[in-house]
């Protein structure tokens, strides 16, 4: 497989992503290939990291956390293992979703789910505000999800 997939792989990758659960031969019709080069192709995308992992996308609201914050985190000093040792510890905090190292006034985007505000407001007291290296934190609460896509592929 060349560095980068071909219009029969993206085709494979766009299925996965609409459907996860789709069989090989579901695959097959949709790209308009026999199972067998579908099934190679697949294993050569999981092996060379194009597909990280399968899941299901689940329910927040029914799953009682549909609260979700975008939390901006300006640290007080910023330098490789400052990064390193706040990186490590928001990867352990379950509420926080995803976190990504940004540009502007800030250093950090998080995005954290909760039951409700109380449990937002504990979160912020007792564990982002438990790390020294957090300076200043600006929360800017969800409303309404007017759109969210989950893949990669157009």
């Amino acid at each position: 497989m060349s560095e980068f997939p071909d219009k029969t792989d993206l085709g494979i990758l766009s299925a996965l992503e609409q459907n996860a659960r789709l069989t090989i031969k579901e695959i097959a019709a949709a790209v308009h290939l026999s199972t067998t080069p579908v099934f190679e192709r697949l294993r050569r995308l999981e092996r060379a990291g194009y597909i990280k992992k399968y899941v299901a996308v689940l329910d927040a609201d029914k799953l009682g956390l549909g609260f979700v914050v975008f939390c901006n985190v300006k640290l007080r000093r910023i330098n490789q293992a400052i990064a390193t040792d706040f990186t490590e510890r928001i990867k352990a905090i379950p509420q926080v979703r995803e976190c990504y190292n940004v540009s502007g006034n800030f250093d950090y985007l998080l995005k954290v789910r909760a039951n409700d505000m109380k449990a937002y407001q504990e979160f912020l007291f007792n564990v982002l505000g438990a790390i020294d290296s957090v300076a200043h934190v600006e929360s800017t609460f969800v409303m309404n999800v007017e759109k969210m896509e989950y893949g990669v592929c157009l």
